[in-house]
């Protein structure tokens, strides 16, 4: 298969999941929390722990804007910041109880969302599906 081809099917792939993405995170709201506070929760769920130059690479955002949003994440006690035993300068930051039940109950909306989008898959799609991420997380999205 030649390279090209290969990566214009991946371009495709990528915009495809940013727009199921986005389709299915796009009714979870949240009084207490703006779109991107939530997305720095889910990516520090999925992730953590995290530092804030990974929460700024990650979501495209300033260190600055990372800096201030983590700062009202953690007001808010949905997430805090540990200091490395070896070295005080460096930090990690993890969910709170409450930051864990806030995304959790986004997760579980997400999920709804997710299963009636595969609903008509047989046994063997799944199967499929599951193998195909598998193969793509190792190879693609290490």
């Amino acid at each position: 298969m030649k390279k090209r081809k290969l990566f214009e099917q991946f371009v495709q792939f990528i915009s495809s999941v940013h727009q199921v993405t986005n389709d299915m995170t796009k009714d979870v709201k949240f009084d207490e929390i703006t779109p991107m506070q939530y997305k720095i929760l889910e990516y520090i769920a999925v992730c953590q722990p995290v530092t804030l130059s990974k929460v700024s690479e990650c979501l495209h955002i300033s260190l600055p804007n990372a800096s201030r949003e983590l700062r009202k994440l953690m007001e808010k006690d949905l997430c805090q910041k540990h200091s490395d035993l070896d070295d005080k300068r460096k930090h990690s930051i993890r969910l709170t109880e409450n930051g864990t039940k806030l995304v959790d109950a986004a997760f579980q909306n997400i999920e709804l969302k997710f299963n009636r989008q595969i609903e008509a898959l047989t046994e063997d799609e799944l199967e499929e599906v599951r193998q195909a991420l598998e193969v793509l997380q190792k190879k693609v999205f290490y």
